[in-house]
């Protein structure tokens, strides 16, 4: 069951905002309303004193925290120091930790001597929605989307030696898609001489339709750790390109390359595509077995928690 978020007051309808159950406040105001506070998302902005007195106001008031480690870094911080610094809060006080891939709980372990629960990202896509077939094209389509770009994604430098592998590929277009905002009008006007498309950002439905428009779509990322992207395209049926660094890999089968913040291996990438070119990977989860997962995860979820109030 999925409750209604808090309401923050002066947030603009349907925007997201920093979710006041953060603030050590609301936990006093509220204790008697929950039994556990779950954190995944949501802290980019808290100090580790904010942090630190979320953890004692928890502890007074007797509730557990679980934390979800999705970053180990933080794709929208250039400087590791600051998620670092409230990983150092969260992770030793939570009374569970959970994680989505196995190396990341092994760097948790490494870390700060905390055992992680490995649960999967679950389907990002709705089953019904990824069983439909694949829409037909013209030619092989390799895409990369700048989004909002964030502090961890190189676009330009990726559609760049993009650029040159699928000139030297017969049928083959690279797409290149923005946001429109700031960044995004930015990436463009420096690929003025590629095939990029400027948009608001898409709705559920027409992300679905654009990655289901692909073959491939790589991931022009120089750090980070999970990704949702990878997941959506993988309940799709679109093959994924991912950097080597992170544990990208780990979530669903695709392809990888060699990229982190010392280099973009271009060599690398080109082996990539050629071969997501030449054998043609489909790594679509099925369906069904989506589903099932859910309920598995939610299980899960549910165990850990009995655990936490035990």
């Amino acid at each position: 069951m999925r409750l209604p978020d808090a309401v923050v007051p002066g947030a603009p309808p349907g925007q997201w905002w920093p979710p006041p159950m953060l603030d050590p406040e609301w936990v006093v105001e509220h204790a008697a309303e929950f039994d556990v506070l779950h954190v995944h998302f949501g802290f980019d902005d808290r100090t580790p004193s904010h942090l630190r007195a979320l953890v004692d106001s928890l502890r007074a008031a007797g509730r557990p925290l679980v934390l979800t480690v999705h970053d180990l870094r933080n794709p929208h911080h250039l400087d590791p120091a600051q998620h670092a610094a409230a990983l150092d809060v969260l992770v030793p006080a939570a009374s569970r930790v959970i994680t989505l891939t196995t190396g990341a709980a092994a760097e948790i372990a490494r870390r700060w001597g905390r055992t992680a629960a490995v649960v999967p990202h679950p389907n990002v896509v709705d089953p019904t929605r990824a069983a439909l077939p694949r829409p037909g094209h013209e030619g092989f389509v390799v895409g990369v989307h700048v989004k909002s770009k964030r502090a961890n994604s190189d676009p330009e430098a990726v559609a760049r030696a993009l650029a040159e592998v699928v000139a030297s590929l017969p049928g083959v277009r690279l797409r290149v898609d923005a946001h429109d905002d700031d960044g995004g009008r930015a990436v463009a006007a420096r690929l003025d001489d590629l095939d990029v498309r400027v948009h608001r950002p898409f709705s559920d439905d027409e992300l679905w339709d654009y990655l289901s428009g692909l073959d491939v779509s790589v991931l022009p990322y120089r750090f980070g750790t999970h990704s949702g992207w990878l997941e959506a395209c993988s309940d799709l049926g679109t093959t994924v390109v991912a950097p080597d660094c992170g544990y990208y890999a780990e979530q669903s089968p695709c392809l990888l390359y060699r990229h982190d913040e010392s280099e973009l291996d271009t060599a690398s990438l080109t082996a990539a595509v050629r071969t997501a070119y030449e054998q043609r990977p489909f790594w679509q989860a099925d369906p069904s077995y989506r589903a099932v997962q859910r309920r598995e995860i939610a299980d899960a979820h549910a165990h850990i928690y009995a655990l936490a109030v035990a």
